[in-house]
């Protein structure tokens, strides 16, 4: 890229304008999913609104491919570019808090982790990633899920107003009462309609303890775990409930006997969002279901359960999902099946129930609200010599599953899986609406490295 023209970005920017040569260049280009390697010719560290205007509009004006990076969460590294610019909006961190009011405004650099952090300080909260390093703005952009949705529905649910940069490098504000349309959009469409600088929450009561965390066990036990977790969800189960079940290989903990550490074990996993002598019986013929490894539920800080299981950062990571709509005695022989050939790693299968408020709230893109299930396995290991082992066991789960899937899929839990993925977690009616909104605010297709909405003057009659 022409040195002149990287000049005139930093000549207009009060931030940091890092390109190859810096010795930060390496650290700030690096992602979560170790699998990336992309190299832009500049990072550009926002520490203000007008930085962020300032990249867009000097992306535009010079045909440069950009790339917007938060949290640096997208498991298909949407976050860098090759050969472009990266407006890295970390810098923009700040959370405040207005106990009366229940509500909360943070930055587009927030991780889940300071969030929780801030709003815990007054019993407040709300749905947010499971992972605590996860940025607060991509994962609310793309729908949102966490161990809160069937209290309080997704994240996005909880979104009450935005602000972003559009492509015209204007700063737009947008909730129920202004830009309207783009407000729904927000609220699952991703990133496709500017670079979101601020975003503003309702909070909830929660914590600051709750009962919840972790329970391991004999992986000859997973199907009567997994028949007891399905049983304890017929009917939709109790909203307080944000519980996963699955398999892992258990860690080299002092929590976990050193005859497991390594093994496939099945788990279960979550909180209840109640009092905690309330949670302890709810979910006691749960975790009775058969005789633990180690059964961690307890009362524990909400703010410490978001931070649970969290990724172990460097690792490579291909992710893939599935809406199921059912979960019956075939499709449970089918996920233990599945579990047991789990490529041992840092490697995770899960099954999340949906249901309670996720169902119930439908203002917003996203298709398939009314799925029972989310299929969600995750490959996460070391080692380039291991990629096609992990990824064709993912892979795998899209055939074996096939006769429970509902369609449509959550878009946060999948890598660049293509068009008709993307179409598919919006149905027809409301993609096209989505490119409709996208037409009116970036109708040349900026914002396209991420799960693209295409302007509507640019889709295939």
């Amino acid at each position: 890229m022409n040195a002149d023209a990287i000049r005139s970005l930093a000549e207009s920017f009060d931030g940091d304008v890092l390109t190859p040569a810096d010795a930060e260049y390496d650290e700030a280009r690096t992602l979560f999913n170790s699998m990336i390697d992309r190299r832009p010719a500049v990072i550009a560290r926002c520490r203000s609104v007008s930085d962020v205007g300032a990249c867009v509009s000097w992306a535009r004006d010079t045909g440069t491919e950009l790339a917007v990076r938060a949290g640096g969460h997208s498991v298909a590294g949407m976050s860098l570019c090759d050969g472009g610019l990266v407006i890295d909006v970390r810098g923009l961190d700040a959370v405040d808090v207005d106990p009366a009011k229940r509500t909360a405004r943070a930055g587009a650099g927030v991780t889940w982790g300071r969030f929780d952090a801030a709003t815990q300080e007054h019993g407040l909260a709300t749905t947010g990633g499971r992972v605590s390093t996860t940025g607060v703005a991509g994962l609310t952009l793309g729908g949102g899920s966490g161990w809160l949705e069937r209290s309080y529905g997704l994240t996005c649910d909880n979104l009450v107003a935005a602000e972003l940069v559009t492509a015209s490098g204007e700063l737009v504000r947008a909730s129920a009462d202004e830009n309207e349309e783009l407000f729904w959009a927000l609220r699952g469409g991703g990133g496709n309609f500017g670079v979101v600088t601020a975003l503003e929450y309702q909070l909830h009561e929660v914590g600051p303890t709750v009962f919840g965390g972790l329970a391991a066990y004999d992986p000859a036990d997973g199907r009567a775990v997994g028949a007891a977790f399905r049983d304890f969800h017929r009917g939709g189960g109790p909203d307080e409930a944000g519980l996963a079940f699955g398999y892992i290989a258990a860690p080299p903990e002092d929590f976990i006997p050193a005859e497991w550490h390594g093994k496939l074990v099945a788990v279960t996993a979550g909180m209840w969002n109640g009092p905690v002598e309330e949670g302890e019986q709810a979910l006691a013929r749960l975790r009775e279901a058969a005789e633990p490894i180690v059964d961690l539920y307890g009362e524990i800080p909400y703010a410490e359960l978001q931070r649970m299981i969290d990724d172990p950062p460097g690792k490579r990571n291909w992710w893939t999902a599935e809406y199921l709509d059912d979960f019956t005695d075939d499709a449970l022989d089918a996920f233990v099946s599945y579990g047991a050939q789990m490529p041992l790693s840092f490697t995770q299968l899960l099954l999340l129930p949906w249901g309670g408020e996720v169902a119930r709230r439908t203002d917003s893109p996203l298709a398939k609200r009314d799925a029972k299930w989310v299929l969600h396995p995750f490959g996460v290991w070391e080692g380039e010599d291991r990629d096609d082992e992990h990824i064709s066991w993912g892979r795998a789960c899209r055939d074996l599953f096939a006769p429970w899937k509902s369609g449509g899929v959550y878009l946060n839990f999948i890598g660049d899986e293509g068009q008709d993925r993307v179409r598919a977690a919006f149905g027809d009616e409301n993609y096209e609406r989505l490119a409709a909104v996208k037409e009116r605010f970036d109708p040349e297709n900026l914002f396209h490295g991420n799960q693209n909405i295409r302007p509507r003057g640019q889709l295939v009659a």
